[in-house]
């Protein structure tokens, strides 16, 4: 007998229908059963034979050895991976039996309107699948009355509304329940509450930063306008200390971002069990000896980079230098494009990555030139050769190169309190909320855009993300800030990109000054008579001293 059973094939963050065509012949003839796959399955596919003979010896179900066995993964052009097709092929063949065997029939009654999706231990127990939350959207998208995951994925499955999702622990729930024997009761969750309730959590606090103003002002530029930075000291003055505490400053996940980032976590299985919604920005910190499928995702079996997984967050490098060039030239695409594109002889998959880049490097190969307490014992040009490593190029691209300078115990001993986050965080707050107002009509053109091309197109959220028409239309220099920006440029000897850099975040720098003049108050009518506030001098200088690295005798 023929049944069909709906389950979802997971390719990069792009979920399909599959429908597995289980058909059944009883053995007339004593001889050795047989058992056949098609439609492009992979190894692990074709190893879920072995594993679901057993799973149904032992969950009380021994049709082992009585049929052939014959099943169609449709449609057979995509191709089908992971272990997650365990659970369907399991129904499908209990089902495809129900006419010969008794204690089956029903079983496929309405079987249609639900989708199957989990790996099957030997014992029948059910284990964890990556991209249980994407094949519950695809559900409630094809209209589907509900699915069935393992217990472990029912969290981040529950996160869609208006569906059925059914957690089981084993293979005997599912039959029981589809028998109408034991009901396992749908997981519903309130999204919005868990959200709320989780946002803005964090290990870590601003206020435990002593001294270290001007750092402290140049992440409050970073975090307001989503710009790259760069940090440079000696070992142990609080690069990595205050980089850490960059995602409690930054403003709160949207529901949108969260659950776009919750399914690149899905699919690359780092939800844990408790999880449903990821809600505080990711911080991704990768080690230095991270290889370029590491950080931007691929492999034999598809797999999410670092560059992904830190989408909508901070992606920290600490130590710069040593990471291997080849490593660091691949970061340039994805921060001009906040994309990424995987091609393979496999696959060929896009990836969202808008991160913010931060990073964190020695001065030179011992630690301590310019360090006002310590002697640099580098030999001459060691220091230029340590910079040297990383490219111009990548350079550029980080908008705030700021130098960290140790503080004396003394001075950090009688420092006060540090300002707390949750101060900070009301600025940015503030500051991104004006860029939204600024930005709203640019996003809705591309929006209308991509409805009509089916082609979705990257909305500008913050400063760091203009491009050269939005630039050219709000950072509008008059000619005292116009004539400095071109001195600056001259002595410099800054490339066009490092100019529009200085300018993008000379903008965030103004808006933090123009959400304080109207003491933060955030209607859109308020909003809109800062839009426009002009780029000052003040502002043009500030943005030029976080360029450190720039400076022709930094390093001589």
């Amino acid at each position: 007998m023929l049944s069909t059973i709906h389950s979802v094939a997971i390719n990069g963050l792009q979920a399909t229908r599959v429908l597995l065509e289980v058909n059944i012949e009883m053995l007339k003839q004593q001889r050795e059963p047989t058992f056949v796959m098609v439609g492009l399955p992979d190894n692990a596919v074709k190893e879920s034979r072995t594993r679901v003979r057993s799973a149904l010896l032992n969950s009380g179900y021994p049709i082992k050895g009585m049929f052939d066995v014959a099943v169609n993964f449709a449609p057979a052009d995509v191709k089908k991976e992971g272990s997650g097709f365990d659970l369907p092929l399991a129904i499908g063949q209990l089902c495809a039996v129900s006419n010969d065997l008794t204690m089956f029939q029903g079983m496929a009654e309405g079987i249609e309107n639900y989708l199957f999706l989990g790996e099957l231990g030997l014992n029948g127990e059910l284990r964890p699948v990556r991209g249980a939350l994407l094949a519950s959207i695809l559900a409630r998208q094809m209209g589907y009355e509900g699915i069935f995951v393992p217990a472990d994925n029912v969290r981040e499955a529950a996160v869609v509304n208006n569906l059925k999702v059914y957690g089981a622990h084993n293979l005997k729930e599912v039959v029981n329940h589809l028998l109408g024997n034991a009901e396992i009761p749908p997981t519903e969750i309130n999204t919005r509450s868990l959200f709320a309730a989780a946002q803005n959590h964090y290990d870590y606090d601003f206020a435990d930063v002593k001294g270290q103003e001007n750092v402290k002002r140049a992440f409050e530029v970073a975090a307001a306008g989503g710009h790259n930075v760069l940090l440079v000291g000696s070992p142990g003055c609080g690069k990595s200390m205050m980089a850490k505490r960059l995602p409690t400053i930054l403003p709160p996940l949207t529901i949108a971002e969260s659950l776009e980032t919750t399914q690149i976590h899905s699919v690359a299985g780092k939800l844990k069990r408790e999880d449903t919604l990821i809600a505080t920005r990711p911080f991704r910190a990768p080690h230095h000896t991270i290889s370029e499928v590491g950080l931007c995702g691929g492999g034999g079996s598809f797999q999410p980079g670092e560059l992904s997984l830190a989408h909508n967050g901070v992606l920290f490098l600490d130590e710069l230098p040593e990471f291997s060039r080849s490593v660091l030239e691949v970061l340039r695409q994805p921060l001009e494009d906040r994309q990424i594109t995987i091609s393979r002889s496999r696959y060929n998959v896009t990836l969202p990555c808008s991160f913010m880049l931060v990073s964190a490097m020695n001065p030179c190969p011992c630690g301590y030139y310019n360090d006002p307490y310590h002697d640099c014992t580098c030999r001459p040009g060691q220091v230029q050769r340590y910079l040297a490593k990383i490219s111009g190029p990548l350079l550029d691209r980080i908008d705030l190169q700021i130098e960290v300078t140790p503080l004396p115990i003394r001075e950090l001993n009688n420092a006060p309190t540090g300002e707390s986050s949750a101060e900070i965080r009301k600025r940015v707050v503030a500051a991104r909320a004006l860029q939204y107002e600024r930005f709203r009509s640019y996003n809705e053109e591309r929006q209308q855009t991509s409805e009509e091309n089916s082609h979705p197109l990257p909305q500008v959220h913050c400063n760091a993300q203009m491009n050269a028409r939005l630039l050219t239309q709000y950072v509008a220099l008059d000619e005292q800030a116009s004539t400095a920006m071109e001195k600056v440029v001259e002595r410099l000897g800054l490339s066009a990109r490092s100019y529009e850099r200085i300018l993008k975040v000379a903008r965030t720098i103004a808006d933090l000054d123009a959400v304080k003049s109207i003491d933060y108050d955030l209607t859109p009518e308020v909003l809109a008579t800062v839009v426009n506030s002009p780029v000052t001098v003040a502002h043009i200088a500030e943005a030029v001293s976080y360029r450190n690295l720039d400076r022709n005798t930094w390093g001589e």
